[in-house]
Order: C-alpha cells, then sequence, then structure tokens
C-alpha cells in the first residue's frame, strides 16, 4: 500500500526507525514493523494474529519461550483436558476437527494450535523475551526492547505503529509467601511443575488451592495411589461439568437468553444440589454469590467437577483449612491441627505481568496486570495500543477480543492509506504545475 511506502520513507530517515544512531544505541538492533507488533504467542496472541493476517495485515508476534503456547506445552500437567466443549474454545476462522472428543486433551488442544499457526502462516519470533515497550509520541511509535535474538543477551528493538498485549492473565505464576518453606524437608512445587501423579505415589500431598487445578491435581494424585489433603481457604462454588445431559457451561449460556443471571444461578445451584449434594458438608461452603455473578464480578471460575468430590466423599482426599505454617515434616492450620506431608503443591494460580514491562498506565492496571476497564471494553487503549486475551473468559473471550482488535486496525489501516495516498497525489499535482 501507498502508505506503507511513506512511512518506509520515514523510516529510512529517522535514526530512531531506521537504528542507524549508533551513538545512542550501541548494542541494539533496531526493526521498523509495518504492521502490529503482538507480544505473546499463546491462543489470544495467535487468534489475534490470524484475524489480521485475513484483512491482509501483516504482524509481528514476539514470544519469550521457544514455542506457542508454552504454557499448555511445558506448564500444564499430563491429564489435562478443556473444561469446556470445544466449540467454546475454538480460535476464530478455524473449527477443531470433527473427530475430536467434545472435551479435547492438552495434547489434542496443543495440535490444534500447532494447526492453526500453519494454516495462518504464524512464525513466531522466538526466545525473544520484552523488556520493555513504551509509546514514543515525538514519533508516533511504540517502542519495543526485547532481549535474547537467539542467545549472547543482545537486545533489539521493534517499532510499529500498533502493539497488541497477548501476554494474558496466566503469564506468571503465583507463589505466595509460607512460613517456614525453607524449612521443610519435603519438595514444595508449583502445579507449573507438575506433571504427572505418578512421582508422588504413595506420598501424603498437600494440594494448596482448591480450583479447577488443585482440585484436578488431587484426583490424578488419587489415581497413582498418592495421599492428597486439599487446603480450602475460602469458598467456592463446585458445580458438575454437565447437567441433563449437557454441558453446564452450555446450558448456562442458553439460559441466559431468557432469563436473568440471578435466576440463572439459582437454577444451577438447585441441579448441583441434587447432583452432586450439599457441598457444604464436605467443607466446601458456598459464596453468597451465585457462580455466574461471581464469575462476572469478580472473574472467580466455578469449579466444575470430574470426579474428584466423589473421592472426597469417600475419605481419598481429605480437606484441610487454611495453612499457617510449615515445618520440617508438617504442616500446620489455622486451626492448630498438625500432619505430616511429604510433599506440598501449590495450586495457586497465576497472573499477569504486563506492569513489568509495559510502560503505560491508563489502560493496565499496575496493581494486576489487567485492562482497567471490565469486558466487553477493556480491549482497546490510547495511540494504537490493544489487549487480548483478558477478559476473564477464557479462549471464547480472547476470539471476540481478537476479532474486534482486526477489524479497528483495518479502519485504522485504511484511513491512514487514504490520508496518505492524498497528500501524494496533491504533492504530485503541485509539481506538475
Amino acid at each position: 500500500m501507498d502508505f506503507l511506502r511513506e512511512i518506509e520513507g520515514k523510516k529510512s530517515h529517522d535514526p530512531l526507525l531506521s537504528g542507524e544512531d549508533k551513538a545512542t544505541a550501541p548494542d541494539r538492533r533496531c526493526r521498523f514493523v509495518p504492521g502490529p507488533v503482538i507480544v505473546g504467542a499463546g491462543p489470544s496472541g495467535l487468534a489475534a494474529a490470524a484475524c489480521l493476517k485475513q484483512k491482509g495485515i501483516e504482524s509481528l508476534v514476539l514470544e519469550r519461550s521457544n514455542c506457542i503456547a508454552s504454557l499448555w506445552q511445558l506448564k500444564t500437567y499430563d491429564r489435562l483436558r478443556l473444561h469446556l466443549p470445544k466449540k467454546f474454545c475454538e480460535l476464530p476462522l478455524m473449527p477443531f476437527p470433527q473427530d475430536f472428543p467434545n472435551y479435547p486433551s492438552k495434547q489434542q488442544f496443543v495440535d490444534y494450535l500447532k494447526d492453526y499457526a500453519r494454516e495462518f502462516d504464524i512464525r513466531p519470533v522466538f526466545n525473544e523475551t520484552v523488556a520493555r515497550a513504551e509509546y514514543d509520541s515525538g514519533a508516533g511509535y511504540w517502542r519495543v526492547r526485547c532481549t535474547g535474538g537467539g542467545g549472547g543477551g543482545e537486545e533489539r528493538e521493534y517499532v510499529s505503529r500498533w502493539l497488541v498485549v497477548a501476554t494474558g492473565e496466566n503469564a506468571e505464576e503465583v507463589v505466595p509467601e509460607v512460613e517456614g518453606r525453607e524449612e521443610f524437608g519435603g519438595s514444595v512445587v508449583h502445579t507449573s511443575r507438575y506433571k504427572t501423579g505418578e512421582v508422588f505415589r504413595g506420598k501424603r500431598v498437600l494440594v494448596v488451592g482448591c480450583g479447577n487445578s488443585g482440585m484436578e491435581v488431587c484426583l490424578d494424585l488419587c489415581n497413582h495411589s498418592a495421599s492428597p489433603s486439599l487446603v480450602v481457604k475460602d469458598t467456592v462454588h463446585v458445580l458438575p461439568r454437565e447437567m441433563l445431559g449437557r454441558s453446564t457451561f452450555g446450558l448456562s449460556m442458553w439460559l441466559l437468553k431468557w432469563l436473568p443471571i440471578r435466576l440463572v444461578d439459582r437454577f444451577l445451584l438447585i441441579l448441583s444440589w441434587l447432583v452432586l449434594g450439599d457441598t457444604a458438608r464436605l467443607g466446601l461452603h458456598r459464596p453468597s454469590v451465585g457462580p455466574l455473578q461471581l464469575k462476572n464480578s469478580a472473574g472467580k471460575t466455578p469449579v466444575l467437577d470430574i470426579g474428584t468430590l466423589a473421592k472426597i466423599k469417600s475419605g481419598d482426599i481429605k480437606i484441610c483449612p487454611a495453612l499457617r505454617k510449615l515445618t520440617r515434616h508438617s504442616a500446620e492450620f489455622i486451626n492448630g491441627e498438625k500432619e505430616n506431608f511429604d510433599a506440598i503443591i501449590l495450586a495457586t494460580g497465576y497472573k499477569s505481568n504486563v506492569p513489568s514491562w509495559l510502560k503505560e498506565s491508563d489502560m493496565f492496571s499496575e496493581k494486576d496486570g489487567l485492562p482497567r476497564r471490565p469486558f466487553p471494553n477493556g480491549w482497546k487503549g490510547e495511540c494504537g495500543l490493544y489487549a487480548v486475551g483478558f477478559t476473564k473468559r477464557g479462549l471464547l473471550g480472547a476470539s471476540i477480543d481478537a476479532k474486534r482488535i482486526a477489524e479497528d486496525i483495518e479502519q485504522c489501516w485504511r484511513h491512514e492509506a487514504k490520508y496518505l495516498t492524498a497528500i501524494a497525489q496533491s504533492l504530485s499535482s503541485e509539481l506538475r504545475n
């Protein structure tokens, strides 16, 4: 397009864009990117790149790891499956294969993402860790500084009109401070390093955290003849994965078309009580706010039970109160009880790392690294800044954001092309006259 040639011309005469100012950047290479720079090659970044590609807009995807979807490939346990039916988890423009089960396995999902990248010819630059990204108001571009670049610790800088933040809500592990952790004689690992319960066979294991991961890790430990205990610090909604022959999520989405959210919540809780019984008797007390309302207001996802509750009822999994401290061989809880354990698994989740590298505080909160504006308005900031994968609505939310971002950048792309073409025509006319 004409406006790209205009930008390239500006780049060739601007040392900030061309990287020719060696005095100010002696050990850094600078590259101008005509299209958007996308930080993160997980499902969200891939979705944004594919939607842009469909619009005829090439992007540059930067990834700190050595593969796409590094969270899925490197930091998830072997038995993991998608918690929602595949139709709610597919990325834009490409459905799952028809022969995939309703709840694809971890490996099937990874294979789908690899096929997705090949289908849209998305080729991320791997081993590029973004150290700093900030908007240069003088030049009107985002400057993205990276370290890595294939080794040697060298620095690179990418300059672009648009920056898409796709590092997501799960960029860094949340590892709480636990008194006595250094004294504890057994292993203490985050679920990001947990693969299978086989290595814990015959051991007493304390799992800290009662979300979907904590519940499923407990079930996996049981299946490998370990003796798990589960710390339940807060209230939690536990729902069956399926109700009335349909997925709980799909049923909820269908009901919300006809009923207000509070009635849908009430319906879900009644069905859950009929299917699962009173979870409070097991030490799993429900919040006062319904599961869908709590998800909308606080982003807290209900646990979808796939068999863990039965193990709790049978006594194979013991429920424990909040953890107070660790000693050499045991854990002490807030009720004063102590119990010996061989290992601790922290199912304490993940968090955004955006504030550590994005030098901008209007769109993203410095407190939690999430967009300040709630869904569905958190995808767009100022000066060509976008966010994808921060909706607290999983892959479905990421797909919605990716489509909106591509449409918005396309409009900007067309507008600038039209504007610069008009300038070129005017200059050409003046030269002829």
